[in-house]
């Protein structure tokens, strides 16, 4: 399916400069319109958000020449236009003076609204006044109700999350803006906000309680991104010689309770370069994520999977803001598995795909160790393992400990808790795109973590000695166990690896190891 279009619709996308493939979506719009006019959606960055808002908008304004071979065009009524607010608080950054300056910025988005829509209002100092008078206007003007249109309205806040203070500032700013929206209820035909994160409505949108929130909704699961038959369909041409299954590895996995979907924006980089990489995690510094699972002692193994309840996937509060939610709502993990109970839904979440799994984990263990640890490196460990080469591993982990600077060590509350040790391997080897199970249940306990590499396995065993005189008790441990007989027959060889770490020195003391004969 290939077309020439025009620009400006969220129907289609470029990637070579002379032909543009669109993804259909516009059947959605449809939808919208015929079962409300209140709507919310949160999808992580670069996902589509944007341009879905602007295919809304062109639709409401009438624009069927944008639309020829979509759904909506036979589909739409055209003869009906509405009056279009649109704000979008996606394409600035918040710095200095944030109130004052928000405050101007709406202002001046207001007015261009007025210039579009030819309509002068009187209020230009008090944001939301200024919002009330227009769409009152707009409404007398044109005869019809208006739609309002928001992208990324929680955009300001994000910017300056790590103040707390400021944020709690910037977001009563917001509210004050969205709260107009409610007793204007008459004059409103259609609204649709936008955002990463899912603020409560006690929090900032008190004012419009009728927002209908579809970020969970599986009848709109695959609004943004790509499913596996658009991407086959609408990209046949492009995906010759393509490993469909490496594709489908590295960025599909994205689910919001239904089908899951690629990322849109990892495929249009892959097509136009040809290699794997983490185009969108690339795109985006987690610095702020980093900092809440340090202040939260986050065991990062608990990222392969973790179980919500619905309260706390979906609220996301300055006042107190859980790892897991920011997680999910940033897009680092996403939905396996919705389970409904009679006590409420309960989410399995765990990381979408590969590209999200290895350069977040790569980004952790900088985080843990204050050092940074080259790819060479990460490599070389891959290439140990591969070859049975068990004493490289641990010289390489040993090196790894070793680089952490003492005074982060000693300073720093994360290196000291109880999870420390296993979160720094656990992110190294996953950031070497190595297949890693993290606690693997038994009959007999758990495994801390295990490692495939072909038809090898490495059972690795974690225990932290907190008198320099303790004798190694790691690898001892793991024998006890006989954690080996799940394996026996699915491995040529298993390895067995203890290691102990001394708590006061922050390094490895022991790195102990046994090979055990499998099928």
């Amino acid at each position: 399916m290939r077309k020439k279009l025009p620009t400006g619709i969220q129907s289609f996308e470029k990637i070579r400069s002379d032909n543009y493939y669109y993804v259909d979506k516009t059947y959605f719009i449809k939808k919208l319109l015929e079962e409300g006019n209140y709507y919310f959606l949160s999808r992580p960055r670069r996902f589509g958000k944007s341009l879905f808002l602007d295919t809304l908008k062109q639709a409401f304004l009438g624009k069927k020449e944008l639309f020829q071979g979509l759904y909506l065009e036979k589909n739409w009524d055209w003869s009906q236009k509405y009056p279009v607010i649109h704000l979008d608080f996606g394409g600035r950054t918040l710095e200095k003076d944030e109130g004052n300056y928000l405050r101007s910025w709406i202002i001046d988005q207001l007015k261009r609204n007025q210039v579009l829509l030819d309509v002068e209002c009187h209020e230009d100092k008090d944001y939301a006044k200024c919002l009330e008078e227009l769409i009152f206007r707009a409404y007398k003007k044109y005869g019809c109700k208006v739609v309002v249109l928001i992208d990324e309205y929680d955009k300001p806040i994000l910017d300056r999350i790590e103040d707390r203070d400021k944020a709690k500032e910037i977001r009563e700013i917001l509210k004050n803006l969205y709260s107009v929206l409610k007793p204007l209820d008459y004059y409103l035909r259609f609204v649709f906000i936008t955002g990463v994160t899912k603020f409560s409505k006690v929090s900032l949108f008190s004012g419009i309680n009728q927002l209908n929130d579809i970020t969970l909704d599986r009848a709109y699961s695959t609004i943004c991104g790509y499913t596996e038959e658009e991407l086959r369909e609408v990209f046949a041409e492009e995906l010759g010689g393509v490993d469909l299954e490496a594709l489908r590895c590295w960025y599909n996995g994205y689910s919001f309770c239904g089908e899951p979907v690629y990322n849109p924006f990892d495929i249009l980089l892959y097509l136009q370069k040809r290699e794997y990489r983490p185009f969108w995690f690339e795109t985006g510094t987690p610095s702020f994520l980093l900092k809440v699972l340090g202040e939260k002692k986050f065991y990062f193994p608990e990222l392969e999977e973790m179980k919500l309840t619905e309260d706390l996937l979906s609220s996301f509060e300055i006042e107190n803001i859980e790892p897991e939610t920011l997680l999910f709502q940033t897009g680092y993990l996403t939905i396996k598995e919705c389970e409904s109970t009679l006590s409420g839904v309960f989410y399995t979440l765990s990381y979408p795909n590969k590209e999200v799994r290895v350069a977040l984990n790569q980004t952790l263990v900088r985080y843990l160790t204050q050092s940074t640890t080259p790819l060479k490196v990460m490599r070389d460990v891959g290439l140990a393992l591969a070859s049975g080469d068990v004493e490289k591993f641990g010289n390489i982990l040993k090196s790894v400990f070793a680089s952490i600077p003492y005074e982060w060590h000693r300073k720093n509350e994360i290196a000291r808790y109880e999870g420390y040790y296993a979160s720094v391997i656990y992110s190294f080897l996953l950031g070497t795109g190595l297949d890693v199970i993290a606690e693997d249940w038994l009959n007999k306990g758990r495994i801390d973590l295990t490692i495939k590499v072909g038809d090898k396995f490495y059972l690795l065993e974690f225990k932290v000695l907190e008198r320099e005189d303790e004798v190694p008790k790691a690898l001892q441990a793991l024998k006890e166990r006989s954690y080996v007989e799940k394996y026996r027959a699915k491995a040529r060889e298993i390895y067995l690896i203890g290691i102990d770490f001394s708590q006061l020195r922050g390094e490895v003391v022991s790195f102990a190891w046994e090979k055990v004969a499998g099928t």
